[in-house]
């Protein structure tokens, strides 16, 4: 049915396919079907089949925060790498959901528009980005995000405003409203020094090169630091530093990242994902919040 669905209206899919390509931890799970949608007109054709015939479905950006936990999804991932229109007038741009982030930071840094600086080695896609609030060095997506254009679960195309959004520390109206659909987001940057926002970018990008275990697959920052802590910090008095199950491992450069030295799995992740947890509740009584997305 779905085969014949996607052959029926040519859409440009992949079938029975790895999607350790497809994911910044390199899982080698599976999917049934990726769906690469060429414009919105077939994000919502497709849409409304996957609904009307009440079939899973996952909307996947750059895969850099998300964690598959079993070997195979049986639904159909959808991407959205060929929405990425991008225009730029004067300070405000308009992006599309799946334009690289950190590709938009250094395209408009050369531009000599600052704002977009801390998402520099942020290697997700803009839609996601904007989703969960993607943020570095005290700086984050709200503070650039002036509205988005959405596809809501009626498959209606409405604009939201900055406002809207409910913008918190890594979160998100649609963290809490998945089937909400970025599309395009609109951002207000500012006027700046070339020379001065592209130091700014390379300094950042040495301290990085120091601190994070960049030279192993990972998704980045494993929980969310909480308030006037650091969530690294507390895994590390733990005793985690290098504790491995199957070849994922608790990186000996920095606690709050989990790398992939071998071929672990999602489930893998979990599992030390969950005594990382009681651990640190354990001897802290603090609650980790997981910033990373477990997908079943």
């Amino acid at each position: 049915m779905i085969r014949s669905f996607i052959k029926e209206h040519n859409l440009e899919y992949l079938e029975n396919v790895s999607l350790k390509k497809y994911n910044t931890y390199r899982l080698d799970a599976k999917a049934n079907y990726i769906v690469f949608p060429k414009n919105i007109d077939e994000l919502i054709l497709l849409l409304k089949f996957i609904k009307d015939n009440n079939i899973k479905y996952l909307i996947l950006g750059n895969g850099s925060n998300v964690i598959f936990k079993n070997n195979n999804y049986d639904g159909i991932i959808i991407k959205l790498t060929n929405l990425n229109n991008l225009e730029i007038d004067k300070t405000t741009i308009k992006v599309e959901a799946g334009y690289n982030l950190a590709k938009l930071s250094l395209e408009t840094a050369n531009l000599s528009l600052t704002g977009l600086e801390f998402a520099s080695a942020i290697p997700g896609e803009v839609g996601a980005s904007t989703a969960m609030n993607a943020g570095a060095y005290n700086s984050s997506m709200k503070d650039v995000v002036t509205r988005v254009k959405v596809l809501t679960p009626n498959l209606e195309v409405v604009t939201m405003e900055n406002k809207e959004l409910e913008y918190s520390y890594r979160h998100s109206f649609f963290k809490e409203h998945k089937d909400f659909i970025i599309l395009e987001t609109e951002l207000e940057l500012e006027n700046g020094d070339k020379d001065d926002i592209l130091e700014l970018i390379r300094t950042r990008r040495e301290r990085r090169i120091e601190a994070q275990p960049l030279n192993y697959p990972s998704a980045g920052s494993v929980f969310r630091n909480p308030k006037d802590l650091h969530a690294g910090a507390l895994i590390e008095q733990c005793g985690f530093k290098g504790y491995n199950i199957n070849g994922i491992e608790v990186s000996e450069k920095h606690a709050n990242f989990i790398i992939n030295k071998g071929n672990g799995t999602g489930k893998d992740i979990v599992k030390l994902i969950n005594i990382i947890e009681e651990k640190v509740k354990e001897k802290y009584n603090i609650d980790l919040i997981l910033e990373q997305e477990i997908i079943e």
